[in-house]
């Protein structure tokens, strides 16, 4: 099960929208690429000095949502991972090489764009809509 979530989790092309709130509950939902699971309850997403970074520093919870398009909306795909910030760094090893990896894929500019580096432990999944169904069967 891991191992199929891991495979979905990482794929490319993919649809994925990062939210977060601040302290006080105000909501931020932003288009994400880099996010990948690393393990089989760790995620890393790189960020810029931006709302959903300051959010991070503020409220540690975040929510993941993977879609993938279908004939029609109930043949879409997806999930909801649930997450909670283990910890943030601005400078180090992860941070330099998923800067050079998003370098590399959108260009110069977008490298340079990264900030930070955000790392996830997962605390639950739920289905893309949820009908009283395990996620396994929503990818």
């Amino acid at each position: 099960m891991t191992s199929k979530l891991m495979d979905y989790f990482n794929k490319q092309p993919r649809i994925g929208v990062l939210s977060t709130s601040s302290k006080d509950g105000k909501v931020d939902s932003a288009v994400f690429g880099s996010p990948q699971m690393i393990d089989e309850k760790t995620v890393v997403v790189a960020t810029g000095k931006n709302r959903t970074f300051s959010n991070l520093q503020e409220n540690p919870y975040a929510m993941f949502l993977i879609m993938e398009p279908g004939a029609d909306i109930m043949a879409w795909k997806g999930i909801r991972v649930y997450l909670k910030l283990k910890e943030s760094a601005t400078s180090g090893e992860m941070l330099d090489m998923i800067k050079s990896q998003i370098a590399k894929m959108a260009g110069e500019e977008a490298g340079k764009m990264i900030y930070a580096t955000a790392t996830f432990e997962i605390i639950e999944l739920r289905p893309l809509v949820d009908m009283g169904q395990g996620w396994e069967n929503s990818i």
